[in-house]
């Protein structure tokens, strides 16, 4: 009897580098396994913090097998919880988003809590003055904010956010200050769309770290950044950007002129296309004008949801400036790649990739992101394996989530 490998076979040829093995990509297993020991367990890019503008805004997110829900105090800051009523387990916010005027109110018994997570109130909650309300507020879940958005994790203790996120961007561009250039923080939401991926969200993050496909299926992009066409991936080198042809004069999808470059890009990013990945989720690209940011959400092994913003000068986006010629130019590399990843989803359950496939050496990379998937992973769990559950949450805390 054979097994399916757990590991990467080694190929015949030193030149290529084995890929994760078929199931990796199809068994809802392995998928369980992902959302508990990864997306439950790091830090999630959830929300536009600009999205929750006023007090009472609320957003819910799925985040692994958890919904999570992002609100916005009286106070102005951001909150999340685990958006499940404490009294019997009823969803407490069943819409995507919304805003509420007081609290946070249960449709199933009506048990009412402020934004803060704490317990206001309940019926006939007075006829009961053993119970601690305290001890029954919403279970808060870790938040900090970066680049403009609210990243939350599930975790107990969560990982250091200075080392997993933060370090992310100074592994790929060599230095911290490098991203904080842009401002993304400061910048305004010029558009947004939404794609509904039906592949793995592994091979959105693979097509997104190498450009060996750029040539065949990005022919917009290539003229505009010439050096994709050889196959080699802005993020093969520590600290490199795509330098932008001799003729083109803006990151739009017919080389024309975009708009003035943002006031902290230093003279040397001018002209410079850069890409970061942040692991598990998070893809940030970074042009002399604006800030282009992908959020993936993982919702089954072949099923995944990518929002993307377009970030500008918020001074562009007054003024009403035509932005269809700068958005379209990534929006067609997004379709590009994503029905790239969806003609590829289907062979993962083909016998023909049962041990997987081979990557060549400009893809290099993508095995050091396998390695670390497997290492997040333990040994690797094979088909059928027995999960004992997500970890026990420990005693309801007061509804204010961890900042630590």
């Amino acid at each position: 009897m054979t097994t399916t490998p757990l590991s990467p076979v080694s190929p015949v040829s030193p030149s290529l580098i084995a890929t994760l093995p078929g199931h990796y990509y199809t068994d809802p297993e392995v998928f369980r396994q992902e959302q508990r020991h990864v997306f439950e367990s790091m830090w999630f890019c959830a929300v536009r913090g600009a999205d929750l503008d006023r007090p009472g805004a609320f957003r819910t997110v799925q985040v692994g097998r958890e919904s999570v829900l992002v609100t916005r105090t009286r106070a102005g800051e951001l909150r999340a919880f685990l958006n499940i009523c404490r009294h019997r387990g009823a969803r407490l916010c069943t819409e995507e988003s919304g805003q509420v005027r007081r609290g946070l109110q249960c449709p199933y018994h009506a048990w009412t809590y402020d934004l803060d997570g704490r317990l206001v109130a309940a019926p006939n909650l007075t006829k009961m003055p053993d119970v601690d309300r305290s001890a029954y507020g919403l279970v808060g879940v870790a938040l900090r904010e970066w680049l403009g958005y609210a990243w939350v994790c599930l975790a107990d203790t969560p990982p250091s956010f200075e080392e997993t996120v933060m370090g992310a961007a100074v592994e790929r561009l060599g230095d911290a200050a490098a991203i904080e250039r842009y401002g993304t923080e400061r910048l305004a939401l010029g558009r947004r769309t939404t794609y509904d991926v039906r592949a793995n969200w592994k091979l959105i993050v693979e097509n997104f770290m190498e450009c060996y496909h750029c040539a065949t299926i990005h022919p917009e992009l290539t003229d505009v950044l010439p050096e994709f066409a050889d196959g080699y991936a802005a993020q093969y080198y520590v600290g490199h950007g795509a330098e932008f042809g001799e003729e083109v004069k803006g990151f739009t999808v017919d080389g024309s002129e975009g708009f003035g470059r943002l006031p902290g890009v230093a003279k040397d990013q001018d002209r410079r296309y850069y890409a970061v990945t942040v692991k598990p989720t998070v893809f940030v690209n970074l042009v002399p004008d604006h800030v282009i940011l992908h959020r993936m959400f993982p919702l089954a092994e072949d099923r995944t949801v990518v929002e993307c913003d377009w970030l500008y000068a918020p001074d562009v986006v007054a003024s009403g400036a035509d932005l269809s010629r700068s958005v379209e130019l990534f929006h067609r590399v997004n379709t590009q790649d994503f029905a790239a990843c969806e003609r590829t989803q289907p062979a993962m359950s083909s016998r023909a990739y049962r041990a997987g496939g081979v990557l060549v050496p400009t893809e290099h990379h993508i095995g050091i992101f396998h390695e670390w998937l497997l290492e997040r992973l333990g040994d690797g769990p094979g088909p059928g394996t027995a999960d004992s559950g997500p970890a026990d949450p420990g005693p309801a805390d007061s509804g204010t989530a961890d900042f630590s």
